[in-house]
């Protein structure tokens, strides 16, 4: 099962506001080198406020989902920062991953969904984030 990276205030109340993950691609940079084990965290309110007023938003909505990611993706790989420009770097399918696991974990605060074998009608929880070892 995955384990949390906890915050400081989240060691200390026991809630969990930093979630790991594994891209299903990964991050290619300008070497070459793959990035996909990073960490996100909860949104606060300015997250979501502060990027409303940036141009680039005021032009093209589609571009606030940037800005969250870039905001709250507190690492990715060896990279020494997630900024704008990282994000716009993501292939589509770990872009829709961030996206799907942002949503999760500000709504409903983890990264675990119930799901039913389509075989053997097992039911059982998988972690989203990817960082727990799979099976059937």
């Amino acid at each position: 099962m995955t384990t949390a990276l906890a915050s400081a205030t989240g060691a200390e109340t026991g809630l969990q506001t930093v979630f790991s993950f594994d891209l299903p691609l990964g991050y290619e940079d300008p070497t070459g080198q793959v990035h996909r084990r990073g960490a996100m965290r909860m949104a606060r309110a300015r997250d979501e406020i502060v990027p409303l007023r940036h141009p680039r938003v005021r032009d093209n909505e589609a571009y606030l989902t940037v800005l969250l990611l870039a905001r709250t993706v507190t690492s990715l790989g060896a990279l020494p920062a997630v900024d704008a420009g990282v994000i716009e770097g993501l292939f589509t399918p770990d872009l829709a991953f961030l996206q799907n696991l942002y949503r999760r974990i500000n709504s409903e605060g983890h990264t675990h969904a119930a799901v039913t074998c389509p075989s053997c009608h097992e039911e059982f929880n998988v972690d989203l984030a990817g960082d727990a070892s799979g099976g059937s």
